[in-house]
């Protein structure tokens, strides 16, 4: 890219969505919104995949101006073909929810999605079901408070989101709000994928739950909570209490697992979704982590664990970091995970992993019974990039995978 420091954090293709009715488009263009600097990008990957070309490139000074937007996350294509991105604050770093569009055809910046409306205090992801015409979104953090590290002074200040917002998706208004606790931080929203379903799950990476939602009657919608990590007592961390930071939540789309990844733990979980809607642990792997035995990190108390898990070492090479990003081949069995969340926070938790570069693994899955096996014979080193080490996170398949 022509710039440093924007902090590609999410992509998403401009057209093509498997809750669409009928799809004819092609992932030709990726877009790319920066996280830190408020830049879009858009690159051409379809007329040479193995050398794409920027073709579109949105200043964050016209995001500023036309939108009062910033610090650009989550994007999706619409069902009318437009490019719907999140945000997580203003300007100037303030925490502000919300969304940005982009026309479809011209990547023109068109401006705010949302009708003038009681904006969420911060944002991050969001998913929606056109046949449901509702579109759910997450919390995120504070830009400027999150952009400076993880720092447990700012529990109880308003610096990680609590809340998740259900809005109408023709109408463009915010019409519910669900308080999911203090601090709870939800980030990753994901509906099933069947058109028809109306539920998904939603991920609180401090508190270390997960929520169901559901439409009830007369429209309305309703949480509930599924799953619950535990917190480890811990010694040599910045806390006594390690909290599950869950950063990512995918679902197979045959909609029959849910996979969670752990960043400070270390471990990706798969759950089998039931009809009792009480999704069951079916599978677990470490592949990485905060707490692995030899570390700084000593665990007093565990709910789960009788021991430490032993450090991963694949192709020669020791993985550091914990399982940030996830993604899942369409057919179920091979799920990839990368190991940056954040450089900041990078930095701060793993300083090996930004020195080293992150990685990207594959995990085989047993989609009968269940269960997840680390693929000793895989392994993308990003430290080994010719102008690295660099820090991998967001993962997308051409020709298609669990969440495009």
């Amino acid at each position: 890219m022509p710039n440093l420091k924007d902090e590609l954090h999410s992509s998403g293709w401009s057209a093509g969505c498997t809750c669409f009715d009928n799809i004819t488009t092609k992932r030709n263009k990726l877009i790319l919104p920066c996280l830190i600097s408020s830049r879009i990008y858009v690159v051409d990957v379809g007329s040479q995949c193995r050398a794409p070309k920027l073709c579109k490139m949105i200043e964050p000074v016209d995001v500023f101006w036309k939108c009062n937007k910033g610090y650009l996350s989550v994007v999706h294509s619409l069902p009318n073909g437009d490019i719907l991105i999140a945000n997580m604050g203003d300007p100037a770093g303030n925490g502000k929810g919300g969304f940005i569009v982009l026309d479809g055809e011209t990547f023109e910046l068109k401006g705010n999605w949302e009708n003038e409306c009681e904006a969420p205090p911060t944002g991050y992801d969001f998913w929606y079901q056109p046949r449901h015409n509702v579109l759910i979104s997450s919390a995120g953090l504070v830009p400027k408070r999150a952009g400076r590290g993880f720092n447990p002074d700012d529990f109880k200040k308003g610096v990680f989101g609590r809340r998740l917002n259900v809005w109408n998706l023709s109408c463009r208004t915010l019409t519910q709000c669900f308080d999911l606790g203090e601090d709870s931080l939800p980030l990753s929203v994901k509906f099933l994928h069947n058109p028809d379903a109306a539920e998904g799950y939603v991920s609180c990476a401090l508190s270390g739950i997960v929520y169901r939602f559901y439409k009830c009657e007369a429209n309305n919608w309703a949480v509930e909570e599924v799953i619950r990590i535990p917190a480890k007592d811990v010694t040599g961390w910045i806390m006594p209490k390690m909290p599950a930071f869950i950063v990512d939540l995918i679902i197979s789309t045959d909609d029959k697992y849910l996979y969670l990844s752990n960043w400070l733990h270390g471990d990706i979980r798969q759950y089998e979704l039931s009809k009792t809607c009480k999704p069951r642990l079916v599978g677990q792997v470490f592949v990485g982590g905060s707490i692995l035995r030899g570390g700084p990190v000593a665990v007093c108390r565990d709910e789960e664990l009788k021991c430490q898990p032993e450090p991963l070492v694949v192709k020669c090479k020791r993985v550091y970091g914990g399982p940030s990003k996830l993604q899942l081949s369409l057919d179920g069995k091979r799920l990839y995970v990368t190991n940056s969340f954040y450089s900041t926070w990078d930095k701060q938790f793993y300083p090996t992993l930004v020195k080293e570069g992150s990685v990207m693994l594959q995990i085989d899955v047993d989609t009968e019974k269940g269960g997840l096996t680390v693929n000793k014979n895989f392994l993308v080193d990003f430290g080994k990039e010719p102008n690295g080490p660099c820090l991998a996170h967001d993962i997308h398949f051409r020709s298609g995978d669990s969440t495009s």
